[in-house]
């Protein structure tokens, strides 16, 4: 990684230690005596269930106060958090990426590498994050995607999800769906939103584009050209959605992707991710935890393969000050290894731990479930969007993918334009 430096860590330990006092003293004192702590976050799909247990860390540590502002969904955290900054409101915990966001915000972060959290983290999760000797972000969780289907709808239809390996038998399986809507009780078989330039150009690229770096995010990363190899097997797949969504896909957002289209059973189908079923859930509980699962998106020669990998990273701004930088550390660590923190890691947030001390039997929902069984047996594709120039997948991929979806290019120009944009990014 670029700009290596090394930061002093004796400050950071005298200054937690004395947070650590602090929390236990039985008098919080005026919100004035109080160490603040803002956080920016990305994940809007656990906003109610971080703020819970926030406020379960401020019960704990009366003389810290932690602001949450969460922007993610159908608004753009990336360009968010770039303009708190460029404004001077800079938050003392906030995402990055992968590589490409870490070089980008190098000069703010501070080493984690002396928390517990750092060394409970699991293999290969924090090897986008380190430069040298120190570790820059924490992971939120692993996460992946693919074809996320109700179950109900597929038996109905006669359709084996776990037949739909390769792009024939899942093409098959979408003019099927669609022959028998009717009966089915669906308005299409998909909901493309390709209003979100993270759902085309991060997620479904990325699958595409994962085998041309060998699945590695490093390598994507200190690649000064792209391939895109699968370009034609991405643009069928694009195809496909677009051609049996609900239409129009250029104005189809997330929120109506996942609440209004699919929670309310009107689509067969979705691409998303484990991610949504908090979300499901909180509409309709029993088509949740009975009715989901996932297809793997296919690609040839890595049919029956997810998309698995670390979504984005806690880091924390170092220009906080000693005190605010030392709780920010302690609040980090406490999510991810007290009990308290753990339990709402598995059972509120209904993530897939990146961390060590966690029992995997006890993953709450049957996406996440399905999911940790493709890790396991080692059934991934990799995560290798994050490795790509900042901003490249959603300002220059998916705007070229929607510029061809309106008609406005063709699609040999639209992958012209991203792979030229990859290499004018790395000069």
């Amino acid at each position: 990684m670029k700009n290596k430096r090394i930061f002093s860590k004796s400050l950071m330990a005298l200054s937690l230690a004395g947070v650590l006092l602090a929390g236990c003293s039985s008098d919080g004192g005026s919100d004035e005596d109080k160490i603040t702590v803002d956080v920016f976050q990305f994940k809007v799909e656990f906003k109610e269930q971080f703020e819970d247990l926030v406020a379960k860390y401020e019960k704990e540590h009366p003389d810290v106060n932690i602001n949450v502002k969460t922007v993610g969904g159908g608004n753009d955290y990336g360009a968010a958090v770039k303009a708190a900054f460029a404004a001077g409101d800079e938050p003392d915990i906030f995402n990055v990426g992968g590589p490409s966001e870490v070089e980008q915000y190098r000069d703010y972060l501070t080493d984690l590498s002396d928390t517990a959290a750092a060394k409970a983290a699991l293999p290969g999760t924090l090897d986008s994050v380190t430069d040298g000797e120190e570790i820059l972000g924490l992971p939120f969780n692993q996460e992946g995607y693919g074809f996320i289907y109700n179950k109900k709808v597929f038996e109905k239809a006669g359709i084996d999800p776990s037949t739909l390996t390769t792009y024939d038998a899942f093409e098959s399986a979408v003019k099927t769906l669609d022959s028998k809507k009717s009966e089915l009780g669906i308005d299409a078989v998909f909901a493309l939103a390709a209003k979100e330039t993270w759902v085309i150009g991060n997620h479904l690229a990325n699958a595409f584009i994962a085998p041309d770096f060998n699945h590695s995010v490093l390598e994507a990363y200190n690649s000064p050209t792209i391939e895109i190899s699968k370009s034609n097997e991405l643009k069928r797949m694009l195809d496909l959605q677009n051609e049996y969504s609900v239409q129009p896909v250029l104005s189809l957002d997330y929120s109506q992707q996942v609440e209004q289209l699919f929670s309310l059973e009107k689509v067969a189908m979705i691409k998303q991710g484990n991610w949504i079923y908090n979300t499901v859930y909180s509409m309709d509980p029993e088509f949740a935890e009975e009715n989901i699962g996932i297809i793997p998106i296919p690609v040839e020669g890595y049919e029956g393969k997810l998309p698995v990998g670390v979504p984005m990273y806690w880091t924390v701004n170092k220009n906080a000050g000693d005190e605010v930088v030392a709780a920010a550390k302690d609040f980090l660590d406490w999510m991810y290894t007290s009990e308290t923190g753990k339990e709402a890691v598995m059972n509120d947030f209904k993530f897939i731990p990146a961390y060590e001390g966690y029992d995997p039997a006890q993953i709450a929902d049957p996406l996440s479930q399905e999911i940790y069984k493709y890790a396991s047996e080692g059934n991934t594709i990799g995560w290798v969007f994050l490795g790509s120039p900042v901003g490249w997948q959603e300002e220059s991929l998916a705007v070229n993918m929607q510029k061809y979806l309106s008609g406005e290019i063709d699609w040999d120009t639209a992958m012209d334009n991203a792979k030229s944009d990859w290499e004018k990014a790395r000069k």
